[in-house]
């Protein structure tokens, strides 16, 4: 059974929402804007009619809308109001009524001309990015899973401010803790779904995709599936975006889930971030011996470790007191197979200052390696290009939390020498990665560096 929006607008159902016009129509599924005669008010009326268009599928994500719109308490979204079935003589079906929100879409505002600035599309990142945290934290967790120019709503804009930012059209939501069974249904629209999504898996970095790639159609006025890509990736059009603010749009849009920002804290730290001043130099400070190679790929640091692995007072205690005996037993034995005093003489000499040696070695050519790439952080020494000393283990790349800088104030022997200690500390859950400098310069700068490539503030 087919119906014509004529058939049904002037209809009332339930005696009590009466059709006005359509607002929008998906395969099964048509929106309206009604008159609730009750409180004379309008109000969104989305109807699933039983006809010729009609699966059980509609019908499960449907129920799925409406359930999950009665538990969700947030200015920016659709407020739920009614929910019943409706039989009329040529009308047969489900409602499900919402508040209006009176304001244009996104692609509406961006479809007349208007474009935006930097300033403005970052602030309406930022509104965006507060409505996911409020559903991704929800448990369990609620993801979108269609956000797109037509389903965000602007409103009460000015020059120079986005105005209020909604987001609607919760018909694809999917409750995290739902495990559907059976025939997998692709829900979505090309171009603002990620990879991982047709493939049937969301998880909340699915949403964040969705959103980098609305972000793309309101800089470029194009839709991204229009756009040049690369290996999958949607290419930004060459404007005149700050790096800062392209790198960030392009981390959002990342195919591979493990380049893209995990969640929304981490994308709204990022973000943050941009409009700080830029406070420290990025150009490595004069007389620096520390080494950076830095990439899109990865980046790596060597730093000359002028620490002894073993104290100065340590080697001097084995070679004086400890080392003597096992030299001279060393010395005895050699001496009986060889025959030789210059052996004994030599080994008696040599062994006891090998810790020393070592250690000299180590202070003057040692080095510390720290490596991220996009898979994983390692942290290793080396010597002469060997690696020496106990190995710290590898962490993965998307588990560093926490980049800090600390400065310790320590005093050592009866003559109170006070000497302050600098270190950045990268944590990986358990695991800490600590680089040691006693120029503040040159924390500032690696600092600066490890921020902007790992895409995470420095904590205090």
């Amino acid at each position: 059974m087919q119906n014509s929006n004529a058939e049904i607008i002037g209809q009332v159902l339930c005696d009590r929402y009466q059709i006005e016009k359509q607002l929008g129509q998906k395969t099964g599924r048509r929106t309206f804007l009604a008159i609730d005669l009750q409180t004379e008010s309008p109000v969104v009326i989305k109807l699933l009619i039983f006809n010729n268009e009609f699966i059980w599928e509609d019908l499960k994500l449907f129920e799925r809308e409406a359930e999950t719109l009665k538990h969700l308490e947030l200015p920016a979204i659709p407020r739920y109001l009614d929910y019943f079935e409706f039989d009329l003589p040529n009308l047969k079906g489900f409602a499900l009524v919402q508040t209006y929100i009176d304001a244009p879409s996104l692609e509406e505002v961006v479809s007349s001309g208007r474009r935006f600035t930097e300033g403005e599309l970052q602030e309406f990142a930022a509104s965006m990015l507060d409505i996911l945290d409020y559903l991704h934290s929800l448990q369990p967790p609620v993801i979108h899973r269609d956000i797109k120019p037509s389903n965000i709503l602007l409103s009460n804009r000015s020059g120079n401010s986005i105005g209020e930012v909604y987001l609607v059209d919760f018909g694809s939501v999917q409750n995290v803790a739902a495990k559907d069974g059976g025939t997998m249904t692709v829900v979505g629209t090309y171009g603002y779904m990620p990879m991982e999504q047709f493939g049937g898996k969301t998880v909340p970095a699915s949403d964040l995709y969705s959103l980098g790639a609305t972000l793309i159609y309101t800089i470029a006025g194009t839709h991204p599936a229009d756009l040049p890509q690369d290996d999958g990736k949607i290419q930004l059009p060459v404007n005149n975006l700050s790096k800062s603010w392209r790198r960030w749009v392009e981390t959002m849009t990342e195919v591979s889930l493990k380049k893209r920002f995990p969640d929304v804290i981490k994308a709204k730290l990022a973000l943050d971030r941009l409009g700080e001043p830029e406070a420290i130099v990025r150009q490595k400070p004069y007389g620096s011996k520390i080494a950076l190679i830095k990439n899109p790929d990865r980046i790596e640091i060597v730093i000359p470790d002028r620490r002894f692995p073993i104290m100065w007072g340590t080697a001097i205690a084995l070679s004086i007191f400890f080392m003597p005996i096992v030299s001279i037993t060393l010395s005895v034995m050699v001496a009986k197979i060889l025959g030789s005093s210059l052996t004994l003489f030599f080994a008696y000499q040599l062994v006891p200052s090998l810790p020393f040696i070592y250690n000299f070695t180590y202070y003057f050519c040692g080095k510390l390696h720290l490596q991220i790439d996009d898979n994983e952080v390692k942290f290793h020494k080396t010597l002469f290009g060997l690696k020496v000393g106990r190995q710290i283990p590898s962490s993965p790349r998307s588990k560093i939390d926490k980049l800090t800088y600390n400065i310790h104030n320590r005093t050592r022997s009866k003559k109170k020498i006070s000497l302050l200690l600098r270190e950045i500390v990268i944590r990986a859950g358990v695991r800490e990665y600590r680089i040691h400098s006693s120029s503040e310069a040159e924390c500032e700068w690696l600092l600066a560096e490890l921020s902007e490539w790992i895409n995470l503030p420095v904590s205090k």
